[in-house]
């Protein structure tokens, strides 16, 4: 974006609150700790240059500057109001902040959405004024936001920007968070590190803003290369998805910690933000399709971060690890196993320039075990890494150190950081101690911040936030050329029965056995007599979607008296169950080979959009969740990776002596499934359960269909 362009998003919308040239503070107050009394502080602390307009009934000035007596008194059009107010009067000033046109307002108060239906109705009434008035607001029940690089902290919370911070020109990472606590806790996380910060916001209740909003300002924004956020739910995911594939597309990371995905944790949402947290494991498929990084913790999140920002280039796969002691070698083989971040095998055959830089008794491995020879040979690190730094099968170091006392690392450190400086590899080297508390005399890690080397006090943190970053930069973000399909629905249907859902799914070339609806004893018998015995014989009628509970499935009828009796009794099973459905017949078909089976759904979510499940039938699905949630536009040789993913793939590629199985053919159902979801957004659900899987090249056939239309598409 050219400066000028960046310059007129400054001065609209978001702008406007991040970028402020005038700031009114209604509850300004002089009592030390006060709401108002500390974003005034913030703002003179930190050199805020623009026009301060205080509004408080009681008093006519505070610490030298005039006081208004009530939010009419204002200027139009300043830039940002910060509500430093108990909630009974933030509505009303709302109101008059609109009547004076106001560009942003920040509301500290809780007590809105989270609290019950008379705050939902507030905070709906908020969010209607912002949207009439074009006021942007910022919470309620958030702690504000910083702008760290204009030097503008519009929050309660203490902050002294450092001046180096101002003026540095070093790409920069961005914060957004829904908690506020949170926010506060990343900054101090990330500060500590000397890491350079663009913006921190936290959007609380969102009542006229959203997480969203914020996303694609830090997007658009020259200054911030890492994006790290912590969101317990997207209100706008297709918003979210385009932004963070637009992120990805601009080079910049975005980082995602997601508090809510255990059960007690989406009912705790419900009363802390007043969001309702969605189905996390399509939330997650969809944002790393789109090219988010998944943080599992804030200490990850943190670290991600720092790699990210630090290093010249991303880590990526082919990872050599530098250690000292055989028992780390060990422990490094278990975590990065355990990870599934894999180690490139090095010998001496194949690894001669590191076996000319290590002595005799050392042998060329991966992890490498240097000893303690480099307390008696420090030159060993620099040889060691100048090597590594030429071999071109590893991208991404880890120098594993026993840092001991601050003599040993002084004799340790120099060789290694000398190696960064003068060979200045195009890789990154990432350093962290094995023994976290030992004293490293800060300048050591101030020169490793210099020359871009995260340092971090203990290896595992290290191995998880590589790992996280190496799966990123081998994700495959192709989309499927197949088009989306669109077929005929049935009119005034809500659940598709079988026999018409295999009609349907048919026109899309998804295979089925072959079958044809009777609707009377003598019509299954004629058309038994065509398919060939033995048959099933299937209930089938929209009310009924789960046949098998109401006895309405009888397989392997090997007669037409045989049929004719099942007829009989399936009828009877059904008018039993529930005597208020009226089948529209039965479904016969042909009894086929048997083979492995598979679980196939697919889901269309009117918010994240279509996605396709898919898992080993049985009990290993339901279970053991071996499973896995796709997105419908995977390409084929992406769905044939994806099950690979799955724990009983073993099961797919021919366990103790049975032939593989049909992949390419499972691939293709799955991409046709795609395609019927993704130009037919009125179908909600398809459940393809079980699909029998033949061996290669023999397909495979979906045993049973049902399908679900949203009401409103009827």
């Amino acid at each position: 974006m050219t400066t000028t362009l960046a310059a007129a998003a400054a001065r609209s919308g978001i702008g406007r609150l991040l970028h402020p040239r005038s700031v009114a503070i209604v509850g300004a107050s002089a009592t030390p700790g006060a709401l108002g009394a500390s974003v005034l502080g913030n703002l003179e602390r930190n050199g805020f240059a623009g026009a301060i307009h205080l509004i408080n009934p009681k008093r006519s000035e505070i610490g030298g500057r005039p006081c208004l007596p009530s939010v009419g008194d204002l200027p139009e059009g300043v830039d940002v109001a910060v509500l430093a107010i108990p909630q009974p009067f933030v509505l009303e000033t709302v109101r008059a902040l609109a009547a004076r046109q106001v560009g942003a307002a920040v509301i500290f108060s809780a007590g809105f959405a989270e609290a019950g239906e008379e705050g939902q109705a507030q905070q709906r009434e908020i969010a209607r004024i912002a949207a009439e008035s074009g006021m942007v607001i910022e919470g309620p029940n958030c702690l504000g936001c910083i702008n760290y690089r204009a030097r503008v902290p519009l929050t309660f919370v203490e902050v002294d920007i450092a001046a180096r911070t101002a003026e540095t020109v070093r790409p920069s990472i961005g914060i957004v968070s829904q908690s506020g606590a949170m926010m506060t806790v990343l900054c101090t996380v990330l500060g500590s590190r000397q890491l350079p910060l663009s913006y921190a916001v936290s959007t609380g209740n969102e009542a006229a803003s959203h997480a969203e909003d914020y996303v694609d300002h830090l997007v658009a924004d020259e200054a911030t290369r890492v994006i790290a956020l912590i969101v317990e739910q997207f209100r706008q995911p297709q918003r979210i998805l385009v932004a963070v594939a637009r992120a990805r597309g601009l080079g910049k990371p975005v980082v995602l910690l997601h508090p809510g995905k255990s059960s007690a944790a989406r009912e705790s949402a419900a009363t802390h933000t007043g969001a309702l947290a969605g189905d996390y494991a399509l939330m997650r498929t969809k944002l790393l399709r789109a090219g988010a990084i998944f943080a599992e913790t804030l200490e990850e999140l943190g670290d991600i971060a720092e790699i990210a920002i630090r290093c010249p280039v991303l880590p990526s796969p082919g990872v050599a690890v530098v250690g000292e002691s055989g028992a780390f070698k060990a422990l490094s083989l278990d975590l990065a196993e355990e990870l599934g971040l894999p180690l490139p095998v090095a010998t001496d055959a194949d690894s001669p320039a590191l076996r000319q830089a290590l002595p005799p008794f050392v042998g060329v491995s991966n992890p490498l075990d240097l000893t303690a020879q480099g307390l008696v040979d420090p030159d060993l690190y620099f040889r060691t890494l100048d090597a590594l730094f030429g071999d071109a099968r590893f991208a991404t170091l880890i120098v594993g150190l026993i840092q001991g006392d601050p003599v040993t690392s002084t004799i340790k450190m120099p060789p290694v950081l000398r190696a960064v400086r003068e060979l200045r590899p195009a890789k990154p080297v990432i350093i962290a101690g094995l023994d976290e508390g030992a004293q490293v005399p800060p300048a050591f890690i101030a020169e490793m911040r210099e020359l871009g080397i995260p340092y971090f006090p203990s290896t595992e943190r290290a191995f998880r936030a590589v790992q996280r970053l190496c799966a990123f930069a081998t994700r495959s973000f192709a989309r499927t050329e197949a088009p989306a399909l669109s077929l005929a629905l049935p009119a005034h249907r809500t659940v598709v029965p079988e026999y018409e859902a295999k009609q349907l799914l048919a026109q899309a070339g998804i295979a089925f056995a072959p079958g044809r609806l009777a609707t009377s004893a003598d019509e299954a018998v004629a058309a038994a007599d065509t398919l060939g015995y033995p048959v099933a014989l299937k209930a089938q009628a929209a009310a009924l979607s789960h046949k098998s509970d109401a006895g309405g499935v009888i397989l392997n009828i090997d007669s037409a008296e045989a049929l004719r009796q099942a007829w009989a009794r399936l009828y009877g099973n059904v008018a039993r169950y529930d005597s208020r459905i009226v089948l529209d017949g039965a479904l016969v078909e042909a009894m086929g080979r048997r083979g492995l089976e598979l679980i196939v759904g697919a889901r269309n979510d009117p918010q994240w959009g279509p996605a396709i499940l898919i898992g080993l039938g049985g009990v290993t699905a339901e279970v053991l969740h071996d499973v896995r949630l796709l997105d419908a536009d995977l390409t084929a040789d992406e769905v044939v990776h994806e099950l690979g993913q799955l724990k009983a793939a073993a099961l797919l590629h021919g366990f103790r002596g049975a032939p593989p199985c049909d992949l390419a053919a499972v691939a293709d159902l799955v991409v046709r499934l795609g395609q019927v979801l993704r130009g037919m957004p009125a179908i909600r659900e398809i459940d393809l359960n079980p699909v029998v899987v033949h061996p290669a090249g023999q397909g495979v056939v979906a045993l049973d269909a049902l399908l679900l239309i949203d009401a409103a598409s009827g």
